[in-house]
């Protein structure tokens, strides 16, 4: 995915640099021709002297400079914003493709799988197993509270010898054993 990208982003800034020297060419070349017919204009049509003419060269490039050089700053800006666009298209394309391939392809095998686990498997049969599993853990869960309650009064509250303490801590062991058994 990375190489994708990376030649992607080359091929629209290679694409780009070539379209910016084309306007470029196109531009200067343009410009030069208007040049040249203004020049011949007032040479040949409208029979200057020299002088006058120099002054309107002069004028001329003046001109050729600006225009030459607000038409580069703007199809600079143009090209750039551009290649922005499309190299953020380029990158949510991507970001796209890998979502769709790592996320929601993998989502849809899953939901596939339980929805078929579930067909297969009697609706009823889960619930059961479910309901058993859990009463099951209530139980469980209810019997360490009481023993772990009853272990407390026994030591903290009745403070009874060391003797009796172990002698009730085996007793609700084996109480313990037998109700989670």
């Amino acid at each position: 995915m990375v190489v994708v990208l990376v030649v992607v982003v080359v091929l629209v800034v290679v694409v780009v640099l070539v379209v910016e020297v084309v306007v470029v060419v196109v531009l200067v070349v343009v410009v030069e021709l208007v040049v040249l017919l203004v020049v011949v204009v007032v040479v040949v049509v409208v029979m200057v002297d020299v002088d006058e003419v120099v002054v309107v060269l002069v004028v001329v490039v003046v001109l050729e400079v600006v225009v030459v050089d607000v038409v580069l700053v703007v199809t600079d800006v143009v090209v750039d914003v551009v290649v922005l666009v499309l190299v953020v298209v380029v990158v949510v394309v991507m970001v796209l493709v890998v979502l769709v391939v790592k996320v929601v392809v993998p989502v849809v095998v899953v939901v596939n799988v339980v929805v078929l686990v579930m067909e297969v498997v009697d609706v009823v049969e889960v619930v059961d197993v479910v309901l058993v599993v859990s009463v099951k853990v209530v139980v469980v869960l209810v019997m360490l509270v009481v023993v772990v309650v009853v272990k407390v009064v026994v030591l903290v509250v009745l403070d009874v010898l060391v003797l009796d303490v172990v002698v009730v801590l085996v007793v609700v062991f084996v109480v313990e054993v037998v109700v989670v058994a």
